[in-house]
């Protein structure tokens, strides 16, 4: 473990115009550089409440690209990987989840009898499957101060994994671990006894699924933070009563969010 330790609208100004400067014949494009333009940053959004003091981040697809992971899958099926991602997305487009792939692609198939196969193929996390903003956001989280956890459903294998990526963090835990999985309710609970904050609205949970992260992260009294990227995702959306606090594709805007969130200058 290491040690402890949306962009403004461009506004043209009222009497900036580049009309027959590009479409006028002969027009001299260099004429742009003398337009005045001005970019006002949009504001940071307006939150009800203090700023998390705890950022608890997810695995899969939030840290770590599981590309790996179901490529291995769809080779030891007997299928492509494109095949694979494709009845993928419509699975979960439909409210379904990785188990409706085996069962539609490979439907004699336990694959349950496989996953030693599969783990031997896959030999478990590697540098390379982290996202490449995963480092630097950690890194500027604890910077400024924040708590950093990870937290997500794992088998206990990937605890030794995750710590040997060697990651900015100071809390570190498996679903194995805590014996609960989300979207239980004592997984975190769990979690929020593990980094000890006095009150849920002080941590900030960061994940990738609406069915398994966002919606019982908020119900547990949690900040949220969306993580739209993967195929959960992209495809999912939460309900019109669900708003989490933060939505993201990447996470490289996050340490500045929260800075701005907590009132830094």
């Amino acid at each position: 473990m290491a040690d402890d330790v949306t962009l403004g609208d461009l506004d043209r100004p009222d009497d900036a115009t580049t009309t027959g400067v590009l479409d006028a014949p002969g027009g001299d494009t260099d004429d742009i550089d003398d337009l005045d333009f001005e970019v006002d940053p949009e504001p940071a959004p307006e939150h009800d409440g203090p700023a998390p003091r705890v950022v608890v981040f997810d695995v899969g697809e939030v840290l770590i690209d599981e590309t790996r992971v179901w490529s291995c899958w769809a080779d030891i099926i007997g299928t492509t990987p494109f095949t694979f991602a494709a009845v993928m997305g419509a699975a979960i487009s439909q409210g379904g989840d990785h188990e409706d792939v085996f069962e539609h692609v490979a439907p004699n198939v336990d694959w349950h009898e496989f996953e030693d196969e599969h783990e031997r193929r896959y030999g478990g996390f590697r540098r390379e499957d982290l996202y490449q903003d995963v480092p630097t956001c950690l890194h500027e989280l604890r910077e400024k101060g924040f708590v950093v956890a990870i937290a997500g459903n794992q088998p206990l294998r990937r605890n030794e994994q995750l710590v040997a990526l060697d990651l900015p963090h100071d809390r570190l835990v498996t679903s194995a671990e805590l014996g609960a999985e989300k979207p239980a309710a004592a997984f975190f609970a769990a979690v929020l006894e593990l980094v000890g904050a006095p009150s849920p609205d002080q941590v900030l949970y960061v994940g990738d699924r609406i069915d398994n992260d966002i919606l019982p992260a908020a119900a547990a009294g949690m900040r949220t933070c969306w993580l739209r990227r993967g195929p959960w995702g992209q495809l999912q959306e939460p309900p019109e009563d669900l708003e989490p606090d933060i939505v993201l594709e990447g996470l490289g805007e996050l340490p500045l969010l929260l800075s701005q969130w907590r009132g830094d200058a």
